[in-house]
């Protein structure tokens, strides 16, 4: 079998990306203790420095984003209640029914565009104050919002929702596993866009780049409930500040290159949009993650990732049409562009066409 000139090009996801020197010897170095004891210095110090960044009182280290939702599904509600969301949000589609297995409770799908229901929208949902229908336990929103491509919720509009639900008494939880990417987007703090909400989640092992790890902040006594939820759900570790401290690099380290994902990723688009038999609009990847149709005959996303592959190059098909690339900073620029020239020859073979259009 012949040797590739470059190493695969993966672009599945920002969760493969590795962890930088600076977080290898920081995991090396960690002073640690026991975190169910609550005597990991590391792991506090996490917390605390992530509380900051986000505006909030407390904060919780948990090991993934999906545990990280799930304690604030659980700790919000009761069973037999429902949570509004967007129909194509991780917390719906992507974590195994989680809230209804664990939590008991039900999701109330809203459909929005870009992923984010209009405020109005999120009222409407609300049920009407009769004892037999199911009521209201959170609203949540997801920024940025993964399967809508990377967007990112405009700050009036969480306010807005968070205010609908404020005047019912409604807790809102912000699955914020990318917020740093909206925040680099919007040119904003963190805590800008986590302060309509009453906890917040955000993934340190996604573009952050540390191997493992999220964060769940909000009130003080929200994080002592989160804390027994976390130890439940198994959850709890023990000499933990040894991953903690890569999370310390990443917020210390990878916050302000996030830009330069999201440059990579418009490029990528532009490369993209210029092939025959691929649809993208590179003015609506404001981030890290590009989602392309197939738009020639016959194509299907299964065989194209599959030759894709073939090619040295790893994407995901999220559909029979579309396919999902996401940047980070294991691909610099010279990688984006063999990505699309190697997409580039794939698609010549779909459509006959022999070549990317002119921009």
């Amino acid at each position: 079998m012949p040797r590739r000139a470059h190493p695969p090009i993966d672009l599945r996801s920002d969760t493969v990306t590795r962890p930088t020197r600076a977080m290898r010897r920081a995991m090396a170095a960690a002073v640690v203790g026991d975190d169910v004891f609550r005597e990991d210095p590391t792991v506090r110090r996490l917390e605390e420095t992530a509380a900051t960044l986000l505006g909030k009182p407390a904060a919780l280290f948990v090991p993934t984003g999906t545990m990280g939702n799930q304690i604030a599904v659980n700790v919000w509600t009761r069973p037999g209640q429902e949570v509004i969301l967007d129909e194509r949000s991780h917390i719906l589609n992507y974590e195994m029914g989680t809230m209804a297995a664990f939590s008991g409770v039900l999701p109330r799908p809203l459909r929005a565009a870009d992923g984010f229901p209009a405020p109005e929208d999120v009222e409407r949902a609300f049920r009407p104050p009769v004892y037999y229908l199911v009521r209201t336990g959170l609203v949540t929103l997801e920024n940025t919002h993964n399967m809508a491509g990377g967007t990112v919720c405009p700050p009036r509009q969480a306010e807005a929702v968070a205010a609908v639900a404020r005047v019912r008494r409604i807790p809102t939880h912000l699955d914020g596993a990318r917020i740093f990417n909206a925040a680099a987007a919007l040119d904003l703090p963190a805590a800008r866009l986590a302060r309509p909400f009453d906890s917040v989640m955000f993934c340190l092992s996604k573009g952050l780049g540390a191997p493992i790890g999220s964060i769940l902040a909000g009130p003080a006594d929200f994080i002592d409930e989160a804390l027994r939820v976390r130890k439940r759900l198994g959850g709890g570790m023990r000499q933990a500040g040894v991953i903690a401290a890569a999370g310390l690099v990443a917020l210390r380290d990878q916050v302000d290159r996030l830009a330069d994902d999201h440059a990579n990723a418009r490029r990528l688009a532009e490369g993209v949009a210029a092939i025959d038999g691929c649809a993208v609009d590179p003015a609506r990847v404001p981030t890290n993650i590009v989602i392309f149709e197939l738009a020639a005959a016959g194509a299907r996303a299964a065989t194209v990732v599959t030759r894709w592959q073939e090619a040295g190059v790893l994407a995901l098909a999220i559909d029979d049409r579309h396919i999902r690339v996401v940047t980070h900073y294991d691909v610099d620029r010279a990688g984006i562009d063999r990505a699309v020239a190697s997409l580039a020859r794939i698609m010549t073979g779909v459509t006959g066409k022999g070549r990317r259009r002119r921009a």
